[in-house]
């Protein structure tokens, strides 16, 4: 839902969705993202990383093909979603550290 309120061109029709898009997103992670991150090693290696972006937006075109409550407008905003929910994702995991101690 943070995302879809800072990008424009990614929306997220209501809570439900983004509840189902961040499960299926999970799923993709761990079963997809692997064998593609493998195939695309030697181009993240030439592009120091960056491609990295380009995988995560895919990931996320993956999902919003399957969540109908999910549009993202074209490639820009795929990528500047997947920034957002890095950064988003590891605020709240360093906020969630915190709170563990």
């Amino acid at each position: 839902m943070v995302t879809a309120y800072i990008v424009p061109g990614f929306k997220v029709a209501d809570f439900t969705s983004a509840i189902l898009a961040a499960i299926l997103l999970g799923v993709v992670n761990t079963f997809i993202r692997p064998i593609i991150s493998f195939i695309a090693l030697p181009l993240t290696f030439v592009t120091l990383g960056l491609f990295t972006f380009i995988i995560n937006a895919s990931m996320l075109f993956i999902v919003s093909a399957f969540v109908k409550g999910l549009m993202i407008d074209g490639w820009i905003p795929a990528i500047l979603g997947a920034i957002v929910l890095a950064v988003v994702s590891t605020a709240l995991n360093m906020l969630l550290k915190d709170l563990g101690k």
